[in-house]
């Protein structure tokens, strides 16, 4: 009987190492795989665990299960009201059927391409029926909502659901920012004339009330002034009235010494006859 020799021993033993690692896969718990015969799916999609095939003639083809990232190029689209407008958006997907998956599209790049063209169209039709500052502001989380949910069934036959779709960035070509900034700044010159102008208005109303309450705050001063001064010129007449009832005499002679001293003072000098009455106290 003859014997085995230590390399037919070897060489069995790598032949069934081989057949071994041929026929058994594992799927982790982040994938989902399918087995493929010379190109055709036989079997799938499997679930993580272990796995058999046949050896050297059936491939596994392993696929992520995971929530997928896209970040889409920035792209210009036309808005309702005729303005371009430069969105960037980025999206949320996965591969739920991989089996479609993988007669459809095949790779994830090539499901990248697909999602670009399928979530560029939706959202340009969708932002064509919306104004800019709808866009923008208001309606944004409308918009997404029902560009999410179109993208997301147009996607369903490659085996790929859409999750998510945002809006990262909105802007404005060059030369419709610069058309923009024109008008913005256009309408802020008008405003601010707009304002001077009301100033102008305002100052001059104030101007002219307090210009009123001046004159009449003159005017009463001068009424109470003549007021007080006419009761004062009466006070005085009746003093002066009252005194010459007392002694007419003395009144006159009080009278002609006060004027005396007003005409005689400062060296001045009168030409007037002996007789004359002026000079009578002085005789």
């Amino acid at each position: 009987m003859k014997k085995t020799t230590p390399i037919a021993v070897v060489v069995g033993l790598f032949v069934v190492l081989l057949v071994v690692y041929q026929s058994v896969f594992v799927v982790s718990q982040i994938e989902r795989a399918i087995v493929v015969q010379l190109g055709k799916p036989v079997a799938g999609p499997l679930q993580p665990g272990l796995h058999f095939k046949l050896p050297f003639v059936q491939t596994s083809i392993n696929f992520d299960a995971r929530l997928l990232d896209y970040d889409a190029h920035p792209a210009e689209i036309l808005t309702k009201d005729k303005k371009n407008m430069v969105v960037d958006n980025y999206s949320k997907w996965r591969i739920v059927r991989p089996l479609q998956f993988y007669k459809t599209v095949r790779t994830i790049a090539s499901a990248q391409a697909k999602l670009d063209d399928i979530i560029y169209s939706k959202m340009r039709e969708a932002l064509g029926q919306y104004t800019l500052v709808e866009v923008v502001s208001t309606k944004r989380v409308e918009i997404m909502s029902r560009v999410t949910r179109e993208s997301n069934q147009t996607a369903d036959s490659f085996g790929i659901e859409v999750v998510d779709v945002r809006i990262k960035r909105t802007d404005l070509p060059p030369e419709n920012e610069r058309a923009i900034f024109g008008r913005m700044r256009a309408e802020r010159e008008r405003i601010a004339k707009q304002y001077r102008s009301e100033g102008r208005e305002e100052g001059a109303k104030i101007k002219a009330q307090a210009n009123k309450e001046r004159a009449i705050l003159l005017a009463e001063a001068g009424k109470t002034s003549d007021m007080t001064r006419g009761e004062g010129d009466a006070q005085s007449i009746a003093i002066y009235a009252q005194a010459i009832q007392q002694s007419p005499e003395f009144y006159a002679f009080k009278r002609s010494l006060d004027a005396y001293e007003r005409s005689f003072k400062d060296n001045a000098k009168m030409v007037l006859t002996p007789d004359d009455n002026f000079l009578r106290f002085l005789k």
